[in-house]
């Protein structure tokens, strides 16, 4: 049996409640495509998280365009649509 690790680390946790909108962003070119997720927070502050490497930072910015331009230089492609938080408490 397999042990999976359902603790946030600190940075996380930080975060757990402090975001603002999320966006998966996928690198097509690879089978199957390889996804991160950009998360930024309620200051506006970027964090790119890697699912396959337990959701640790791969790439921090103080600003949206910053984390984008690093994800675009890198190949990466947006999928279609961005999940806010205010979306979800309505």
């Amino acid at each position: 049996m397999t042990a999976t690790n359902i603790m946030l680390s600190l940075e996380q946790a930080q975060v757990e409640n402090n975001w603002q909108f999320t966006e998966v962003w996928i690198d097509p070119m690879l089978t199957p495509p390889y996804l991160l997720l950009l998360l930024v927070d309620s200051e506006g502050k970027c964090h790119i998280y890697d699912p396959a490497k337990d959701y640790q930072v791969i790439f921090s910015s103080n600003d949206y365009e910053t984390a984008k331009l690093w994800l675009l230089e890198d190949e990466y492609e947006p999928i279609e649509g961005r999940l806010s938080l205010d979306e979800l408490l309505v």
